[in-house]
């Protein structure tokens, strides 16, 4: 068959009883697809362009915990360099006795620490019933336990906002692609990728970091690739390395983890940074990528 056969279920036609076998020539994704957008998708939010050769740090704590707490962190890392703010409101949490966080205030909080300090926010949403709260929000997060929740990637392709879509920690890269295909499917085009580790046999880290698909992501889409090495690898010592690595990869960004007070962190202390660490972080991040100011863009701006 020749022409978009994405919407055929290769399934069905394998059970007719004339067919021997069934096998795809052309990827299933389209809009995602580099063969059919080959230049580079960027996404304008506020001053921040993510993709087509910029470097965009997003950086703030796991949890958000009190106005104090995420202003403080949020003043700390833009003045080292972060572009947007990044924090959790609702937190998927592995036991049901863990934080989930503050929900509903933790949105109004996020509001205000963007107000005091004009960075755009990433957060995470868990239920499309949640998106009314989510109006107001610079770039909503699809968490890697949600990266294949279709009903509501089908609710955020309804939307025109940044979709950030974190690759689950056991699925291949076609699937995070075919993700990434419910959103543009529904019309918006408005679509971020995120590595943050998938789960091997290893147990040294919480996560192995595979930076090779940054590299094979660029070439297999058009869509920004940015890394979140704090998940990756749960380990603060350990964060640095791998974003200055996944610098040099040629990611379109950073997810980090910072905290003014990791050890009474609410939510995965061991894996974030202090300030001072981050800036130290960003002066050698810097050194890799001297466009790290925004101030190199190629391909088709999406606003």
């Amino acid at each position: 068959l020749v022409g978009d056969t994405s919407k055929l279920d290769i399934d069905l036609i394998a059970a007719l009883d004339i067919v021997e076998d069934v096998k795809r020539v052309q990827e299933p994704y389209k809009n995602a697809n580099r063969k059919f957008h080959p230049e580079d998708t960027v996404i304008q939010v506020g001053n921040t362009q993510i993709g087509g050769g910029n470097l965009t740090i997003m950086a703030g704590p796991c949890s958000v915990e009190s106005e104090e707490q995420v202003v403080a962190i949020a003043k700390a890392v833009k003045a080292s360099g972060a572009t947007m703010l990044r924090g959790g409101a609702f937190k998927p949490r592995t036991s049901p006795y863990a934080f989930q966080g503050l929900h509903e205030e933790g949105i109004r909080l996020l509001l205000e620490a963007r107000a005091a300090t004009g960075l755009p926010i990433v957060t995470e949403i868990m239920d499309a019933k949640h998106l009314p709260l989510f109006e107001d929000i610079d770039i909503i997060q699809v968490g890697a336990r949600n990266m294949q929740n279709f009903e509501l990637l089908k609710e955020l392709g309804k939307l025109r906002k940044p979709v950030l879509i974190k690759r689950g920690m056991a699925n291949t890269l076609q699937e995070l692609l075919m993700s990434a295909e419910y959103v543009m499917a529904g019309g918006n085009d408005q679509v971020i990728l995120c590595e943050r580790g998938i789960r091997t046999f290893e147990t040294a880290t919480r996560n192995t970091m595979d930076l090779s698909v940054i590299p094979v992501l660029h070439q297999l889409t058009h869509l920004p690739v940015v890394v979140d090495p704090s998940h990756a690898t749960g380990r603060w010592e350990l964060v640095a390395p791998m974003a200055l690595g996944a610098t040099a990869c040629g990611a379109d960004g950073l997810i980090i983890e910072v905290h003014n007070d990791p050890e009474h962190a609410l939510c995965d202390g061991p894996q974030s940074l202090r300030p001072g660490k981050f800036a130290d972080m960003m002066e050698k991040v810097r050194a890799i990528r001297p466009y790290s100011d925004h101030s190199f863009t190629t391909g088709r701006v999406v606003v």
